[in-house]
């Protein structure tokens, strides 16, 4: 549902497309319109890590030609997008940050850029990440270090930081992400935008992978997806429209439709939540605005109830989750730097370390357990609609260059937390499968934006998605960033 004005700065990719299609302004002039908000904002930012204006120009004068001619239109039909260095562009930089594969380009698109240049958005560039995609920041050797729009001293999160950044600063309509840690939801909650981690499996990541590095990501790792990333929740659900489904050879069997949300009245959604646990203290400020996102839905009327689900074991989960992922983050690594990182793995008794180095007969023990998991939450959501908790447990924090081994995450009330625990509240929907949102619930004291997180029954993406934008009716959704507004 279509509830915004047009905006060349901070409105809806589907008001800018039904504005496009209106005449109301061409593709060409909006395309140019945010390049030319990326020259006055890119220098502070850092948010893009190459662009390609000739060929997004080109591409917008082809759109509005096929609206001249009234030819069918792509649902994104001229809308300006960039997407996550790590999804191919053919011919472009496809690195994830690593300095050994800085020459390393796309030999084709990948099929989320596929998709969306089918329906018709413009593509203006690639946006920063982290080394390997393994950091809630966004800085590397080959590309430096992207900011906070918010605060120039804070990190904009990752890996899928640059993203979240240009969206928040206005310089494009949507993006895509990926995620594996909280990749998408960490910098949306970092940067007050949405964004939104699918049910497993049903957008490709295939082409998500340079070159020289191990594995087809067009086959499924059990935890990592690829999502979109805008400033409406509106959108959200148009990009999944277009990225989601099945690819070669899977749709000579299958086929794949969004599930409409279970719900249209925010009072009409059975809701269960949890602040924090015990295992990974909340920051206040943090905690006292996802708070007030739970009155809002109260007084909604909806049913709302608290504590994790009657014999869910936190801990256990995330050990799992931390297990499984170490497997995937060491298997990808070329021989040569996992030699390098295997010494100081040795070293580690954490569960990550321990599953990077597991066997097969440990790691397939450890996916029973996440199966398990999986059954567990799906037999919950048959009488609750969706769980809200945090994204983080914390705002956006200052740029820290230090090894995440030894990095520890400030809280804005004194004390600190280690690295590892900024992946506990995203832990349960990446293990489980689970579609979970992330969306803007307000600023924190100190005048940052919080994020919180809405996980959804397994395949039924729609309803995290359209609970998001009930939500934004009850206290307001994206809000630009201070600064941001002239181009």
């Amino acid at each position: 549902m279509l509830n915004h004005e047009f905006d060349p700065d901070f409105g809806s990719a589907l008001a800018a497309a039904a504005a496009i299609r209106a005449k109301k302004i061409s593709s060409v002039e909006l395309t140019q319109h945010t390049f030319r908000r990326i020259d006055a904002f890119q220098p502070r930012l850092n948010a893009y890590v190459y662009q390609l204006r000739e060929e997004a120009l080109s591409s917008a004068k082809q759109a509005d030609e096929r609206i001249a001619r009234n030819a069918p239109l792509g649902l994104l039909h001229g809308v300006p997008i960039n997407v996550k260095e790590s999804f191919g562009v053919q011919g472009q930089p496809c690195t994830w940050g690593i300095p050994e594969l800085k020459h390393s380009n796309a030999p084709a698109h990948s099929v989320a850029v596929r998709r969306l240049l089918d329906a018709g958005t413009i593509l203006q560039g690639a946006t920063n990440v982290p080394l390997f995609l393994m950091d809630t920041q966004a800085f590397n050797e080959i590309y430096g270090r992207s900011n906070n729009p918010w605060d120039l001293d804070r990190t904009p999160g990752g890996s899928s930081g640059g993203s979240a950044a240009s969206l928040a600063a206005g310089m494009a309509f949507l993006s895509v992400g990926s995620d594996i840690g909280g990749s998408i939801r960490t910098p949306a909650s970092f940067c007050g935008i949405y964004g939104h981690k699918p049910t497993l499996d049903i957008v490709s990541l295939q082409g998500h992978l340079p070159a020289g590095l191990h594995g087809d990501p067009g086959f499924s790792t059990l935890l990592a997806v690829a999502g979109p990333m805008a400033r409406y929740a509106e959108d959200l659900e148009a990009s999944m429209r277009v990225l989601a489904g099945m690819e070669y050879p899977d749709t000579k069997a299958f086929q794949w439709t969004l599930p409409p949300a279970r719900h249209e009245r925010l009072s009409e959604y059975r809701i269960q939540y949890i602040l924090e646990d015990p295992l990974v203290p909340v920051s206040v400020e943090t905690k006292a605005v996802l708070e007030s996102a739970i009155r809002a839905c109260e007084r909604a009327g909806a049913a709302v109830t608290h504590g994790w689900p009657e014999g869910f074991r936190f801990q256990e989960m995330f050990e799992t989750y931390l297990f499984l992922l170490g497997a995937v983050d060491f298997s990808v690594m070329p021989p040569e730097r996992q030699k390098h990182v295997r010494p100081r793995l040795e070293n580690r008794t954490d569960s990550m370390a321990k599953g990077s180095l597991s066997s097969f007969a440990e790691w397939q023990a450890q996916n029973f357990r996440r199966l398990a998991y999986r059954a567990f939450w799906q037999k919950f959501f048959q009488s609750t609609d969706v769980f809200l908790l945090p994204s983080t447990f914390t705002a956006a924090f200052a740029h820290d260059p230090t090894p995440i081994e030894t990095r520890m995450i400030p809280l804005p009330e004194g004390g600190a937390q280690p690295f590892l625990n900024m992946l506990a509240y995203i832990s349960p929907a990446t293990l489980t499968g689970c579609p979970a949102t992330t969306a803007p619930a307000g600023l924190s004291k100190s005048g940052l934006p919080v994020g919180i997180q809405i996980v959804g029954p397994y395949l039924e993406d729609g309803t995290p998605i359209r609970f998001a934008q009930l939500l934004a009716r009850e206290i307001g959704g994206f809000r630009p960033p201070k600064g941001y507004n002239g181009s």
